[in-house]
Order: structure tokens, then sequence, then C-alpha cells
């Protein structure tokens, strides 16, 4: 799968091809690709019998899993061949047609344009994925790349990679990267990929961090399979998801643990979920996981899913539904249930968690736990890489210095004022973030006074000493009820600091 000779030629077909994501949108059509964003190929197989465009070809036979005749294919890989391809692992026919064994699609992760191998999922095959499947770039994924700090580092490592998706993005602004997964064939695809992508990194197989043990790195990212599953029973389990322990104990041990091969300064990102037990908030079990890591720690609860829900939901994306075989999904969804019952789990949560271990260890650590259900916008590592520069500058001040700073209101932030009609005062002024993590801020007048005020020229010193006089206040009042505020608004973006 990994002929070098072949891969080079595969690699020129695509690139005359113009195999990428933006020449198919074009190719293809807006109503074909909204409605490949929603499950539904059809339109996409439509609109590329419909052309002779290389590139729809390609699609047809590698993300359509339409069969292709074996004339088309050959205009579409003139250096590779059918042949070639068959040789690679990519195709089988029968003299006739041919058609694909995987997935073999462009994306673009990372602010780069990438090709990327998995196996075909279920809405290709019709049938369930098996227990070894090897997801392409899946929604967890994306998300894992966008919320990816990019800021330059020696080494990282894609701890669970699959495919290698992350591990390609990692390339572009890392030294070495490393990848693990406990999956050989998860590992295979990998290799694969970099091949083509013309990438180098480092495989190891093993289960977590077992491959890595005693090694630093200065970035780790994981999607790991933080899925929550029955253990035992008939139900179907799959490597790329389900972590084969009880609950919510692999994203527990991930977080205490993946400390150990951080270096000074580290950052890890990762996704995962966590079980709500009745009685007790979400907030209190995850805090216990950051206490136990050494690490300073920022969560971001996105969702929570009732265990029906969450029982729905991933027996549908393992390709079982209701429609295919009643019979196997209410024993699958009654077991998913029992095991939540087991354990008076109420809900699972899902997000986001970044981690890091600081330069130097005073015994103090950071943990910020917050629960943001709204929309958010793209490219959120580059916030977050804002987000925690700042924090350490607003960290190292001393008491009263940020009176020197001289903040400036971000463009993408809108104030939204509401009265009850006949009163002359807003009852609700909120200040809305419209990229990022989308953040909503309510603001009382005097916060809002000091905000408008935040031009870049004007130092919160002078902006709270003229607002004190405007409202007939005292100066230490104003700034007592607004400076934690003007610093929660510095951290998450809606102020920022001239360079």
């Amino acid at each position: 799968m990994t002929d070098h000779r072949l891969l080079e030629r595969l690699r020129a077909d695509l690139e005359a091809a113009h195999y990428d994501v933006g020449h198919l949108a074009e190719v293809l059509g807006a109503t074909a690709v909204a409605a490949l964003e929603r499950e539904n190929g059809l339109p996409a197989v439509l609109a590329a019998r419909a052309t002779e465009d290389p590139a729809a070809t390609l699609a047809r036979l590698f993300t359509l899993a339409d069969p292709v005749p074996v004339e088309l294919a050959e205009g579409a890989l003139p250096s590779l061949g059918v042949e070639g391809a068959r040789r690679l692992g990519l195709v089988t026919g029968d003299g006739e047609s041919v058609r694909a064994v995987l997935d073999l699609s462009p994306v673009d992760i990372g602010g780069q344009g990438w090709w990327l191998a998995s196996d075909q999922d279920s809405s290709a095959t019709a049938s369930p994925v098996l227990p070894d499947h090897v997801l392409g770039l899946g929604g967890a994924s994306r998300t894992l790349a966008e919320l990816t700090v990019r800021t330059p580092v020696g080494s990282a490592l894609d701890l669970g990679t699959g495919c290698g998706v992350q591990a390609l993005a990692l390339s572009a602004h890392a030294g070495t990267v490393t990848g693990t997964d406990i999956s050989p064939r998860a590992l295979a695809y990998a290799r694969f990929n970099a091949a083509l992508n013309g990438m180098t990194a480092q495989w190891r197989e093993g289960s977590m961090l077992e491959p890595v043990a005693g090694e630093q790195f200065d970035l780790v990212v994981s999607n790991p399979p933080f899925v929550i599953t029955p253990r035992g029973g008939a139900l179907d389990t799959y490597t790329y998801r389900d972590g084969g322990r009880s609950g919510d104990d692999l994203v527990r041990d991930l977080v205490t643990s993946v400390g150990s091969v951080l270096a000074p300064g580290g950052l890890v990102q990762m996704l995962g979920n966590w079980e709500i037990p009745r009685g007790r908030r979400w907030t209190e079990r995850v805090r216990e996981w950051l206490d136990a890591s050494g690490l300073d720690g920022w969560v971001i609860q996105r969702e929570v899913l009732d265990p029906a829900h969450y029982a729905e939901t991933w027996l549908r994306d393992g390709g079982i539904t209701a429609e295919r075989d009643r019979a196997h999904w209410e024993t699958a969804a009654e077991a998913w249930m029992a095991d939540f019952a087991s354990r008076q789990v109420m809900g699972i949560g899902f997000g986001y968690l970044v981690l890091r271990r600081p330069l130097s260890d005073d015994g103090t650590r950071r943990h910020r736990l917050e629960e943001l259900d709204g929309p958010v916008g793209p490219a959120l590592g580059q916030g977050i890489a804002t987000s925690l520069r700042v924090a350490d500058l607003l960290a190292s001040l001393d008491d009263g210095c940020e009176l020197d700073l001289a903040p400036v209101v971000a463009t993408d932030v809108t104030e939204e004022r509401h009265h009850i009609p006949g009163q002359p005062d807003p009852s609700v002024i909120l200040l809305r973030q419209g990229g990022g993590l989308g953040r909503v801020v309510r603001a009382d007048t005097v916060l809002a006074a000091v905000v408008g005020a935040c031009d870049g020229e004007l130092t919160l010193g002078q902006i709270t000493g003229g607002v004190a006089v405007l409202l007939e206040e005292g100066v230490g009042e104003v700034r007592a009820a607004v400076l934690p505020a003007i610093r929660e608004l510095l951290v998450d973006g809606l102020l920022t600091l001239p360079e």
C-alpha cells in the first residue's frame, strides 16, 4: 500500500486533476456539496456523472463509492493507471468497471489542503462499519484541528492518530511529529497518507501513552476513543471510538497522566466525554481530574446528552439504525441505557480540554471550567493561543498594574441594548462576540461605559477615573466593580491589547 513509486504517480494524477476541496465544490455545485454535508451523496453522484472533469471522476470513484467505467478511470489516472491503483490496494474491478475499496478524499485541515485515505463509511457501503473501521475526517477530527494552536513547536504528538488527520496538520508547524495508535490498520493508513502527502512522521503502535513513555513533547493533540460504550455482551465496539474501559475512565486516565509526556510549557489539546452522575455537577467531576493532573486546565463543555440520546447518536455513527435492523438496534440501545443506569448517570458531557504544564512549578495551578453551547467561529486555535498569552500576561502583573493597559474593543464585538417600552435606561446590555467562541457577556451600565471608551489610547486608569467622575461615584468602587470583568474580557478576546 506504500509503494513510493506508485504513490508518486498517484500524487501526480491527483495534482493534475486539481482533486482538491475548492475545485470539487465548483465542479459539483453548491446543492451537491450541501447534500454531502447531510450525508446525502446522490446529488453529488449525479453532478459528477454529468461531467468529464477528471476531479469529478475521481470523486465518483474514491469519495462517492460510485463504480466508474474502466476507460473513464484510466483517463482520470493517466500516470498511475487502473492497474497501479489495484496494486496500491485502492480499487477492484470486473474488467468493465472499477470501484474503490477505500475512501480517498481531498480535505482542508490546519489551513492547508491534503489527501486523506480511510475506510468507506456506512453511507457508502449501506451496512454497519466493522469493529476495526478506520475513520476519515469526522466532525470531531475537524473540531480538534480547528482548536489546535498552530504556533511553531519543536515536537508534537498525535495520540490516537487514526488515519493520521491531526499528524498531517501538525507537520506544517512542528519540527518532528509522532503518531500513535493501538490499531495496526489505522497506522497503515497513516503511513499511506503521510507518504502520499510528502510528510514525515514517526509511527508507534500501542495503547495511549505507552508507546511514548519517557519522552516529552511541546504539543500533544488527541481525539481519543472517548465514546462511553457498555463493556461485555453482544454490543459491537469500534477501535476508533471505544476505549475499552468502563464509563469515562479512559478520558480521566489520559487527563491525569498526560503531563508525564509534556515538556515544560507544553500544551495538550483534546476532546472528551464525561459522565454526569445524579446529584453532581459536571464541573465537580472534571475538576477532580484537573487537580490530579498537576497541570493548568481549561475545559469547555459544549453539549450534554441524556443516555437515550447518547445511545442513538453512537448507534447511528456505527451504521446501526432501527430502519435497518430494529431488533439489533433495540438490544444495543437497551444495553447502553442499562450501563448508564448502573452508575446513576443522568447526562454525558462533551467538550474541549486544554491542558498545560507550567514553565515553573510554584505550586499554583489555574483551572477554568465553563459551559458554552452556542455556535463558534472557525480557526479557534488562534483565539485559544491569544487567551493563554493574555492570561499569562495578566497573571504576571503586580496589583494595580492593569490600570496602565490601554485595551481596544475587538472588531468583531457588538453591543446590544434592550429597553422596556417607555423606560429611558436599558434593562439589558449585551456584549456579543462575533467570532471565536461566540461569547455573550451581560454588562451593567458601568462596565458598558468602560468598554465603550476602550480605544487603545486611553489607559484603564484614565477610563475608570473618567467614568467615576461622570457617574459621580468613587474611583475605587468603580475599579473594584469592573476590573475583574475587564480581565475576563481581555482573556476572552472581546478586548484586545495593541501589539
